[in-house]
């Protein structure tokens, strides 16, 4: 017997409640729009958290003046399409992120009012990742995750505690899960398209190439159309866990 038979079995069916972290408007959709759409499909609940307010994503002088008001409202209708029910804005001014137990508290605090099986993040840990905030909310999101079943984390909590079964990891280079998204690629092209002050027709047509070669890729894999990859990980592997490497579902 392998340390991981005894643990717990990741299903994706089983994820009724879902909570999806995102540092900006968009990257949700561009993460893993088509894995939210099968979650969707499911029958599962999704709530979209956005961490910065994605007021540097200034692409042309028409959105200058509205972009924070515009890129939520393309949040809402890009994750609405793909079935988000409920959306979080923590509002932190993008580019400026910092602190990990400051943004960790925070996003501690809504995993323990949402509770959610399963919360999707960005992979900190991707090589040569250089956005900052993409790092400190994915790391802020790992800690949150291991430690919001803490009587009193953060220490002004008055929620009770909750501990998520698992956490995802999108944008990751070593994926351990691969989800068979072969009925939901378009639906996530759809999404992204949908955040019209970030993405012009030139970058849409290298989104659809780029995504659709590597869903091709990986859906091989597994015998899928397209398939999308997740680095899965339990509580229990996110701390001294020396063998967190070698997880596979």
């Amino acid at each position: 017997m392998e340390i991981f038979d005894i643990l717990d079995k990741f299903y994706l069916a089983e994820m009724k409640n879902v909570l999806v972290i995102q540092p900006h408007p968009d990257d949700a959709e561009i993460g893993c729009g088509n894995v939210i759409a099968k979650i969707r499909n499911n029958g599962s609940k999704i709530h979209y958290l956005t961490v910065t307010d994605g007021s540097l994503g200034v692409t042309s002088d028409k959105y200058e003046n509205d972009i924070v008001s515009i890129r939520k409202q393309e949040a809402e209708q890009s994750g609405r399409f793909l079935g988000a029910s409920d959306f979080h804005f923590l509002d932190y001014e993008d580019g400026s992120l910092e602190s990990i137990p400051d943004l960790s508290a925070k996003l501690a605090e809504e995993i323990r009012i949402i509770k959610p099986d399963l919360i999707l993040a960005p992979d900190p840990w991707l090589t040569y990742e250089a956005h900052n905030d993409h790092i400190i909310t994915g790391k802020s999101a790992a800690q949150a995750f291991i430690s919001s079943n803490l009587l009193k984390y953060p220490k002004t909590t008055k929620t009770a505690p909750h501990q998520a079964r698992f956490i995802g990891f999108y944008f990751t280079e070593y994926p351990n899960c691969i989800i068979d998204v072969s009925d939901t690629m378009e639906d996530m092209f759809k999404a992204i398209e949908m955040h019209e002050s970030q993405i012009d027709d030139k970058t849409m047509q290298l989104y659809r190439m780029y995504f659709t070669y590597k869903a091709q890729a990986l859906g091989e894999k597994k015998g899928y159309t397209f398939g999308a990859g997740l680095k899965i990980l339990q509580p229990v592997m996110m701390h001294c866990f020396t063998e967190t490497s070698l997880y596979k579902i």
